[in-house]
């Protein structure tokens, strides 16, 4: 049992680490989720339920002390929004005020979070997320426990360097992906030293960045789930700018736009833009109309 020392919203806080409706590494339930991953001493199976102000957590597996030790940075315990100050744009303060228990995750294991990053640069949603299934229900473990079926552990290090070429390509994941998955399973261990020292994200984004085939984009949506890094920002995304910029000025932005708006926040700017997905407050997909004017923040 574990009881947090703020309140939290478990599928708002581990939300990132879902990828999609069929993941095979991860299932929430309605008061909590199920979770298999490959931790330093080997594989586990986590399930997490809310339990009032309490959280229950159990697991199975070589893994299972380090998933129970690493449990509270999961759920955000080293997240420190105190220094956030939205005073000046108070509808954003107001969606913290109704999202209080939104936290960022923490899963301290940066091999892992990278390999289905990688799957998603450049390409749809879709088709990144029909690889992950199809590469880890192939190439992955069953996981200890009583997981529900279907549940994979993602390969190890060495068994994603094992998967041959036309499997890649089976699963629809074109060289310059596959080539940096391999490079990052090179120098796999060393990746997880970056996370080694808990939450600290000095000069992480760069460290990251020396992989090849790894940008600011990939190295930023990394850092954001491995180190729950509280100012990582997507650059290169191919919704986000536009969103950030219905949402604070009500028309779309570019990349360098969005970082202007999003300046003022500079050491918080991730906390911001999770802020703004969780807003409600769509991304219109054609010109603007006078009733969405009335929910867009200026």
């Amino acid at each position: 049992m574990y009881t947090p020392a703020h309140p939290v919203n478990l599928r708002q806080t581990v939300g990132p680490l879902l990828r999609g409706v069929t993941e095979p590494t991860m299932r929430f339930t309605p008061n909590g989720f199920w979770r298999v991953s490959r931790t330093p001493l080997g594989p586990v199976t986590l399930h997490v339920e809310s339990r009032g102000a309490d959280v229950l957590a159990t697991a199975w597996g070589p893994g299972a002390e380090w998933a129970l030790d690493a449990l509270p940075e999961l759920l955000g315990k080293s997240d420190d929004w105190s220094g956030l100050d939205l005073s000046a744009v108070p509808p954003l303060a107001e969606v913290r005020r109704r999202h209080p228990a939104l936290w960022l995750t923490c899963t301290s294991l940066v091999f892992e979070t990278l390999v289905p990053t990688i799957l998603e640069q450049k390409i749809t949603t879709v088709e990144a997320r029909r690889a992950w299934r199809y590469l880890v229900a192939k190439y992955g473990e069953v996981p200890p426990g009583p997981a529900p079926e279907g549940m994979r552990v993602q390969p190890s290090v060495r068994g994603w360097q094992l998967i041959p070429s036309w499997e890649w390509h089976r699963a629809g994941v074109g060289p310059e992906r596959s080539r940096a998955i391999m490079a990052a399973a090179a120098v796999a261990s060393g990746l997880d030293r970056l996370a080694a020292a808990g939450r600290s994200v000095a000069g992480v984004l760069e460290k990251l960045q020396t992989v090849s085939g790894i940008g600011p984009w990939t190295a930023a949506e990394t850092s954001q789930r491995s180190h729950g890094h509280p100012d990582a920002v997507s650059v290169g995304d191919y919704h986000l700018a536009a969103h950030v910029g219905w949402v604070l000025i009500g028309e779309p932005v570019d990349d360098a736009g969005m970082l202007e708006l999003l300046e003022p926040w500079r050491g918080h700017r991730q906390r911001v833009v999770r802020l703004i997905l969780a807003s409600g407050v769509p991304k219109p997909r054609f010109a603007p109309r006078a009733t969405i004017q009335d929910h867009r923040w200026h």
